[in-house]
């Protein structure tokens, strides 16, 4: 609902204080950094000069002063750099608040950052509790969660606004959640190189995700289009804004691949925030397994079936599978139970009988087996040599040598599969020459047994613990088993989690969720299940093509119907590369970002090379490339998951239809369309 003629004068003059406010403040902000930065300078050159004439407790009271000025210093950096994002567009909405019992009312301006002026606030940081009514409630009852208590009151009013390079260029009250012209206006944009931050149309669902701090893990189901990723990003800002001591380094999340690490990178600056750690499990499985040169990726390990290159697809559905990790905890207690000395310890003309050596080991049963080692060894130092360490290493290096359990993991590992415990689960035939081939002479180790092979490392030797980070982000949650999350909980233990996905875009043929809470098993303590329902990424048209793909009834589209159907077609004998450049033209007349999604990357590499010359422009997204311009592009199917564009094309050969089996892949190909959505040779 527009506003009057008086209101908009009004809105105008806030407007133009609130900027006055801003200019001032970066000014003085400028200023102080710039005193700071002299006055460090001057107290490093000072410390240089006296370092001679202090005693140890001058010298550490002075360095603890420069570093409170440092730490302030960083602070006012911070603040300076939001403020001079914001300069241009302070704030996108405002909520007018009367507090139960209270008689006068309270407006509320709501913007990525705070902004005040002699202890007035002039803008609200979105994460401020009281700004969570803005996306929680319309106009009538509303409450919020005070440091101290609930608060409750009435939302008088709701008012939006879009404002650009310091122009008011429109208001409307929205007695509604935050679903009509904003959102529908930002739906409607073009999609852009980069994801863009969701801050003015965060919806309540959404919301509820973002600022839920008591519960230490969060899971998340939420269909294509619902805005996971968006939501993770900004439940990272907020939880930077709660938690203290709690900074972007100290936050890790594992994405599917380089290209999405890339597509989000510009989210948190845009809210105010550094970029966290970023990985992706195969580079994480890399640096943890040092005994073979290469990890193959994710995306080679789906490519493999797609391609029809796996010769014995019963063995990877057994790796792939749950049990592979049962069997693997009775193959690991079974090393326990056998693990002893085998012979006497002679070690710088001392000696030690394996029974004197065994009951060493029996003071260590609640370690990992190859911790006791070290364990011992170190037992031995203080017996010997008075608790100094310095023969420690060959010590332990002895000790193996007369310890019944070889230190070999690619021979621990071939082991297992000769083992009745592997025998008796395993239903399909296999060969000793298969075996053999999984780590002799081989450079790179294949996915499905990277997970294996690090799930066994550590629980013989312990999982490297990863203090520093405290809370872990694991986006497209349905690609891992549950013999990851167990890798990835072991290596965090004390972290917090914000897990999403969804079950309906699974790429691994090997792998299926019925339900994402079954994960609340892995994560009992202090975890909670939500979903989310709706979606903001396709039109009415695409949704209802893709819902038929999988049977799906439940998927609300919030973007309105663009009057584009979805186009099947099909490819005509030598002219692909005709049609293809005619629809591209055609698109290039309402999108900004094209993409033409095949089934595989040969489907890719072939199509590329004949259209690169009609096409100059385009770009071909293989996993290890980074940036990339969006306004045409081809992408193999398994590679396109979490990225969207203005439109899509779906293209495969005749030969190579996606079968049923192969559902989950071409719906989560389908819904990367927002606009428009064209189909070849395919049902």
């Amino acid at each position: 609902m527009e506003i009057n003629s008086k209101e908009r004068n009004e809105e105008e003059k806030y407007l133009q204080r609130t900027l006055q406010i801003i200019e001032k403040n970066i000014s003085e902000l400028g200023q102080q950094l710039y005193d700071k930065e002299e006055k460090i300078h001057e107290f490093k050159a000072f410390i240089w000069n006296s370092k001679q004439d202090m005693d140890a407790w001058e010298m550490k009271t002075m360095l603890s002063a420069n570093d409170l000025e440092i730490q302030l210093a960083e602070m006012h950096a911070s603040y300076f750099k939001k403020l001079f994002r914001i300069q241009e567009n302070p704030y996108f909405g405002s909520i007018l608040f009367q507090e139960e019992g209270e008689e006068k009312t309270e407006k509320i301006y709501i913007g990525i950052t705070h902004v005040d002026e002699d202890l007035e606030h002039y803008v609200y940081d979105w994460r401020a509790p009281i700004c969570s009514m803005f996306y929680d409630y319309g106009v009538g009852k509303a409450s919020y969660q005070a440091p101290e208590k609930q608060i409750s009151g009435a939302l008088k009013r709701k008012r939006q606004y879009k404002i650009e390079h310091k122009e008011l260029i429109h208001i409307f009250d929205n007695n509604l959640n935050i679903n009509d012209e904003v959102l529908q206006e930002v739906l409607s944009t073009e999609a852009d190189d980069k994801m863009k931050n969701i801050v003015n149309t965060i919806q309540q669902e959404q919301n509820e995700v973002i600022r839920n701090t008591e519960n230490n893990v969060m899971i998340v189901q939420g269909i294509a289009g619902s805005g996971k990723t968006s939501v993770a990003l900004h439940r990272i800002a907020f939880l930077l804004y709660k938690i203290k001591n709690l900074s972007s380094n100290n936050i890790l999340i594992f994405s599917p691949n380089q290209i999405f690490s890339e597509y989000i990178s510009n989210v948190l600056p845009e809210l105010g925030e550094e970029n966290t750690l970023q990985c992706t499990f195969d580079s994480f499985l890399e640096g943890n397994i040092t005994e073979f040169r290469h990890v193959e990726e994710f995306s080679k390990f789906i490519e493999r079936y797609y391609k029809k290159k796996n010769q014995n697809e019963d063995w990877i559905i057994y790796k792939q599978s749950d049990q592979v990790m049962k069997d693997l905890d009775t193959y690991i207690e079974s090393l326990e139970k056998k693990a002893t000395f085998i012979d006497d310890l002679s070690f710088d003309r001392k000696f030690l009988t394996k029974k004197e050596l065994n009951q060493f080991l029996k003071r260590y049963e609640h370690f990992r087996l190859f911790e006791k080692i070290p364990a011992v060894a170190h037992k031995i130092c203080d017996y010997w040599y008075e608790g100094r360490y310095g023969k420690v290493r060959q010590l332990i290096s002895k000790l193996y040598q007369i310890f019944s359990v070889s230190r070999d993991y690619k021979q621990i590992y071939t082991d297992f599969f000769q083992t009745d415990i592997f025998k008796n689960h395993y239903k399909g035939t296999i060969l000793s020459s298969e075996i053999d081939s999984i780590c002799k002479n081989r450079k790179e180790l294949s996915y499905e047994d990277a997970c294996l092979f690090a799930y066994l490392k550590g629980k013989l030797e312990g999982f490297e613990y990863r203090g520093f980070i405290k809370q872990v982000v694991i986006d497209e949650a349905q690609d891992y088993n549950k013999l990851q999350y167990q890798i990835i909980k072991n290596i965090f233990p004390k972290s917090g989690f914000t897990i999403l996905g969804d079950i309906n875009q699974t790429v691994n043929p090997y792998y299926k969720y019925n339900s994402l809470s079954e994960l609340e098993d892995i994560f009992n303590q202090d975890s909670l299940y939500l979903e989310l329902k709706k979606t903001y990424r396709s039109s009415e048209e695409i949704i209802e093509y893709t819902n038929k793909i999988l049977g799906l009834e439940h998927i609300q589209a919030i973007r309105k119907k663009n009057h584009h159907p979805v186009i099947q077609k099909k490819e005509e004998q030598g002219k692909i590369i005709e049609q293809l450049v005619e629809d591209i033209e055609r698109l290039r007349l309402s999108s900004k970002s094209i993409a033409i999604i095949t089934k595989t990357d040969e489907e890719a590499k072939k199509l590329f090379e004949n259209l690169k010359n009609p096409l100059p422009e385009i770009s071909l997204l293989e996993t290890k490339v980074e940036k990339f311009n969006r306004n045409l592009v081809l992408v193999p199917s398994y590679i396109a998951k979490g990225l969207e564009f203005d439109s899509v094309i779906l293209y495969t050969t005749e030969e190579n239809k996606y079968q049923e089996k192969e559902k989950y892949l071409y719906y989560v190909a389908c819904t990367r369309a927002q606009h428009q959505l064209i189909v070849y040779n395919q049902n």
